[in-house]
């Protein structure tokens, strides 16, 4: 969500007034985020996030923006993307393919209790019952043949320690993507930050930019990797069992878990472990230029990708709670 292609009011207003929203009564850039271009729109009729795509092809957003509605109209706490008079949901803005979605508000949980963890293991289990009738089909851009593309570009960069780590994580994780497990439309990148609360309640699932078909439990793992973890400290980035069984289990929940997903789920963590190193290194080593940019430190997702491949995590039963990180 860093500014890349800038926008003015006049320009802004201008676009609007395809729109049925009223006149533009602010405009401010959001400079968290590393993918696309955004900003907090206010007008006469309401408050929106505007969205400018910098990567994504122009034929991949139906995907992306029919899912948000989709998952809005069955009751999943997510934007709601606003179509134009003639029923578009995205159109050219400064060149670049732009959509209007309404605004949640709440707050984002920095450093998440059991009780915030155990919200979004639900909430997430509500967002995969409901893609299940989502019948849109999209390859994650961001899996496995990338994580090999990434890996090539990235190494010239990284120590000898941290290439034999690249290494023999893709020798792991041979094969992955290519297995029987439940398969759906999955939102691929379910941080702290992309979950808005009102105190323990999710109000809001945001940035779908990384939304794709691949495994459901996958989806899963990459939520667990952030919001279950220590967060400073020797031991930063190890699993905290209490955290991983509040998230998990509130998500059995909703969606039940197959035998199949139980069994890989430390295959599931180093994946998700793998894809976000990666993509960290990615975009802080190969940057693009923008007018505000924030890129991810990497420095985190190598200690939780080391501590996965060490710890191999079991899946979390009904009693697990407390305990030292291993």
């Amino acid at each position: 969500m860093s500014v890349y292609t800038p926008v003015t009011a006049e320009e802004l207003n201008a676009w609007l007034t395809r729109y049925n929203v009223g006149a533009l009564a602010d405009l401010q850039p959001i400079a968290a985020g590393i993918e696309n271009t955004n900003y907090f729109v206010t007008t006469a009729r309401g408050s929106y996030v505007l969205t400018l795509y910098e990567r994504l092809p122009a034929e991949e957003l139906p995907f992306y923006l029919n899912l948000m509605a989709h998952l809005a109209r069955t009751g999943v706490e997510c934007p709601a993307p606003e179509p134009d008079r003639s029923g578009a949901l995205f159109s050219l803005l400064n060149g670049k393919p732009a959509s209007l979605v309404t605004r949640l508000f709440g707050t984002p949980v920095a450093a998440p209790a059991a009780q915030h963890c155990a919200a979004v293991g639900a909430a997430l289990g509500r967002l995969h019952v409901a893609s299940a009738t989502y019948r849109a089909r999209l390859t994650n851009r961001r899996g496995p043949a990338w994580w090999r593309r990434a890996a090539g570009a990235v190494r010239p960069h990284l120590d000898a320690s941290q290439n034999e780590l690249l290494d023999g994580e893709l020798r792991f994780l041979t094969g992955f993507g290519q297995g029987a497990l439940p398969k759906g439309a999955i939102h691929g990148d379910l941080f702290c930050d992309n979950v808005l609360f009102s105190d323990a309640r999710v109000t809001g699932i945001v940035d779908f930019g990384f939304a794709a078909t691949d495994f459901l439990a996958y989806d899963l793992a990459i939520a667990v990797n952030d919001w279950c973890i220590v967060r400073e400290g020797e031991h930063e980035g190890a699993l905290l069992p209490d955290l991983v069984a509040a998230t998990v289990l509130a998500y059995d929940a909703v969606r039940p878990l197959t035998g199949d997903e139980r069994a890989q789920w430390a295959s599931l963590l180093r994946a998700a472990a793998l894809r976000f190193w990666l993509s960290r290194l990615y975009d802080l080593h190969l940057p693009r230029p923008g007018e505000l940019t924030h890129a991810h430190d990497p420095v985190r997702f190598e200690r939780i990708l080391r501590d996965r491949a060490r710890s191999a995590p079991q899946f979390p039963d009904a009693g697990a709670a407390g305990g030292a990180p291993r």
